[in-house]
């Protein structure tokens, strides 16, 4: 390639946005009033374009559910993202925009995968959370149960449980089990803190994530994403990482 191609195509890959490798946003909250993400559709729209404006032309909302604080249902979900879409189209914005769901491993979870009323990924995919205060007890119970009814469990951020930090044999033997595992981007930078950022490089370095999400839930988070992707090149970064946002979505 010629040196003028060379830049021409650094210029179009500028153009593009800094995450527009990623192709979909798996992890977000962006649906409007259904959890502590995007309060309003207004609120939703500034962080769809933020979305865009990093290079992301599609995404998959995944509000949390959790027993008694966000007792979400399909039907919830599918409600709130169909007032999205609506005013995403009364307003010309192109953007492809689906829905699921962030699942937190409480009792609630495992009725729900009892009455068959799990809100999918694409691909049966399944985006599930722990607390981070405390791990749950049935962690290897839904990674075994999601799998033995032909999901793949997707274990959200895991950089942020602090209770692993210190036995990092666990995010192996999580691994072992056959979750796959989503890096949230503003965990490299050290938003959360320093023994999260260190415990995300670690993580990158052992070649251990599958996915990439934005858990983007207001504009305070897009901005720091903005931030991180200026400062850092977070392809080069996971390079060594079987990262799957673009193939399985």
């Amino acid at each position: 390639m010629s040196l003028w191609n060379k830049i021409f195509e650094k210029h179009k890959e500028g153009k593009k946005g800094k995450l527009a490798w990623l192709g979909c946003d798996m992890h977000n909250h962006v649906l409007p009033g259904i959890d502590d993400g995007a309060k309003t559709v207004a609120d939703s729209l500034v962080l769809i374009q933020g979305l865009k404006d990093l290079g992301i032309d599609r995404c998959i909302a995944t509000p949390h559910v959790i027993s008694g604080v966000y007792d979400n249902t399909v039907d919830d979900i599918a409600e709130a993202l169909g007032r999205l879409k609506q005013e995403l189209t009364s307003k010309n914005m192109e953007f492809s925009i689906g829905h699921s769901a962030e699942y937190m491993l409480d009792e609630g979870f495992l009725n729900i995968l009892d009455h068959n009323r799990l809100c999918a990924l694409p691909n049966n995919y399944v985006l599930i959370e722990m607390s981070y205060l405390a791990e749950s007890n049935m962690l290897m119970e839904a990674i075994f149960r999601l799998q033995s009814e032909g999901y793949f469990p997707i274990l959200a951020h895991p950089e942020r449980y602090n209770y692993y930090h210190q036995d990092f044999n666990q995010y192996k033997i999580i691994k072992e089990m056959g979750a796959l595992l989503q890096l949230n981007v503003l965990a490299i930078s050290g938003y959360y803190g320093n023994q999260v950022k260190l415990t995300a490089a670690r993580l990158i370095k052992e070649g251990m994530y599958d996915f990439v999400g934005t858990d983007m839930h207001h504009e305070r988070h897009l901005n720091a994403i903005k931030g991180v992707v200026d400062r850092y090149d977070v392809e080069a970064l996971l390079k060594h990482n079987p990262i799957k946002n673009a193939t399985a979505f």
